[in-house]
């Protein structure tokens, strides 16, 4: 009998190790994101140098402490990726922030960025925060998820960033409480 279920995926914390050897695969999926018209701070055609350099620095704050990174992994391949920002001002060490919430195209549908994003929310409660922040390209699909997983919008700003093919889009921003 076959089952028209999705295949499960891993999900883990990387570490800096972790995240240095993992960087040309996080690297593919941030090529594969852009290319699929994902606001994600990289304009189209991404680099696949300036990809894996850009991965490189985020290994770097996951050894600093910085931030946290999660992957979603299948038979060996990167299908997913979150942040966790926790390197905030002094002021603010009750706050994290999240970012570059990515699934590979191919892997969309699946529950990963539900899994990634619970993940975040997870590792934010243990190290004590109690607000997160994020903001998304207007009408996307990551606007959509995070209005499944209870986040509240605070509003959009019109023209804030631009589409990888570089036509202007709004970001929404988010905002989840974790107090309660």
């Amino acid at each position: 009998m076959t089952s028209d279920a999705p295949a499960p995926f891993d999900l883990r914390r990387l570490d800096a190790a972790g995240a240095t050897a993992l960087a040309p695969a996080l690297a593919e999926v941030l090529v594969d994101c852009v290319a699929g018209g994902a606001s994600v701070s990289f304009m189209h055609p991404l680099d696949p140098a300036r990809a894996l350099a850009f991965w490189q620095g985020v290994a770097a704050g996951v050894a600093a402490g910085d931030r946290a990174l999660f992957v979603a992994e299948e038979a060996g391949a990167v299908l997913g990726t979150v942040q966790l920002l926790l390197g905030m001002p002094e002021n603010q060490p009750h706050r994290g922030e999240i970012a570059k919430m990515l699934v590979r195209r191919t892997a969309r549908g699946r529950g990963i960025g539900t899994a990634l994003m619970r993940a975040a929310e997870a590792l934010a409660v243990e190290q004590g925060r109690t607000l997160l922040v994020l903001d998304t390209a207007e009408g996307g699909e990551g606007e959509r998820l995070y209005r499944r997983l209870g986040w509240v919008a605070v509003g959009t700003i019109p023209r804030y960033a631009l589409h990888p093919d570089g036509r202007p889009c709004g970001s929404t921003f988010f905002y989840r409480d974790l107090s309660t």
